[in-house]
């Protein structure tokens, strides 16, 4: 029988050393030094990954909210300006300004009947561009 070691273990095992099933001695926790820091950035490194992830997704989403609104705002503009007995201004003209002012580009204008207008935008983001038609005119112009 051996004499018990310092830490109180019998067997003269190394200091740090754990004996396992079997008698056998490994390293045990001495020898993951370092293994948290590891674990750690790579959470971080996933947190980060998956934040990026969100903000593109919402400035995606963002700019697919402001390119609805310019189409919609533009072609209301532009189908009152064809409508108006008084203004004698371009129906696209005045498109192409109201989504100028709402941060989009107009695409295409069409004036497809009497005071009815088609509009199509676009709105840069850092995802791509986002775009979107509407159309506005009177209710008796509605389709079928």
């Amino acid at each position: 029988m051996t004499a018990p070691t310092p830490t109180g273990r019998g067997g003269g095992a190394a200091r740090g050393a754990v004996v396992g099933r079997g008698g056998v001695v490994g390293r045990g926790a001495a020898g993951d030094r370092g293994a948290g820091s590891v674990l750690v950035l790579g959470v971080v490194a996933a947190a980060g990954a998956l934040l990026l992830a969100v903000g593109l997704v919402a400035g995606a989403y963002d700019a697919r909210g402001r390119a609805r609104t310019a189409a919609d705002l533009a072609a209301l503009a532009a189908a009152a300006a064809a409508t108006s007995p008084v203004a004698a201004v371009d129906p696209c003209a005045r498109a192409a300004e109201v989504a100028a002012r709402n941060g989009a580009d107009l695409g295409s204008c069409t004036v497809t009947g009497p005071g009815v207008v088609d509009v199509a935008v676009r709105v840069a983001s850092t995802v791509g561009d986002a775009r979107a038609a509407a159309r506005a005119g009177p209710a008796t112009a509605r389709d079928p």
